[in-house]
């Protein structure tokens, strides 16, 4: 990453600037077809962005954590693409207007690298999620998709085993890998048997990530 830690700190008391906001679990952001309040930093919690598909189901686009922005791309851009943020546990956000936000990053040089960094790794997740998409074999897609996971919001256990931290729902994983639910569950289920992955109040376990890293 190019920034430093002290050019962090600056982007982060940029926003402090701003409203301070709270969110429960389950809470809209930004609701269906509104357009973003503002330009929005991510205190604490995680965060869904999602649109809804043509027949009505729930597309993950991707989910935000901890240090990053809402709404990055409408902020540069000034395109709305209607993208849906919820809150999947309680979340504490910052907020500014887009004016001073994109005045900030003219003037100010130590706030610009941060962005590039996020930019930069906006780029590799959807590029990711393309590569993804090469795989031929929903399994090999879904294991896949897992271990992109475990790279963003993995906790590694002291036994090798990692924790998505992440709520991952079925459908978000299906919408994800170009698969459907009940396919998508079957695949799940597989890894099951196989003692690749467990289910944890929620949340999923790599249970042997090196042996899911050699099936692909």
């Amino acid at each position: 990453m190019l920034a430093s830690e002290k050019q962090k700190a600056s982007l982060i008391e940029l926003f402090h600037q701003g409203k301070k906001m709270t969110y429960g679990k389950g809470e809209f952001i930004i609701r269906p077809g509104e357009t973003p309040p503002g330009v929005l930093f991510l205190e604490k919690g995680l965060v869904k962005a999602y649109d809804i598909t043509k027949y009505g189901e729930e597309n993950l686009l991707v989910i935000r954590q901890k240090g990053e922005i809402l709404a990055l791309t409408w902020a540069i851009t000034g395109e709305d693409r209607s993208i849906i943020y919820t809150a999947l546990e309680p979340t504490t956000t910052y907020c500014i207007s887009r004016e001073m936000f994109y005045e900030s990053i003219q003037s100010d040089p130590k706030i610009s690298l941060p962005i590039v960094d996020m930019v930069t790794e906006m780029y590799r997740m959807h590029s990711e999620r393309i590569l993804n998409l090469e795989y031929r074999t929903v399994r090999e897609r879904l294991i896949s998709y897992l271990l992109t996971c475990a790279d963003r919001f993995g906790r590694k256990q002291k036994n090798g085993e990692i924790l998505l931290v992440a709520p991952l729902k079925q459908q978000d994983i299906a919408s994800s890998i170009n698969a459907t639910r009940e396919t998508t569950g079957r695949q799940l289920a597989y890894l099951e048997r196989q003692k690749l992955i467990a289910k944890e109040d929620g949340h999923i376990k790599l249970l042997d990530p090196k042996k899911m890293k050699d099936y692909l």
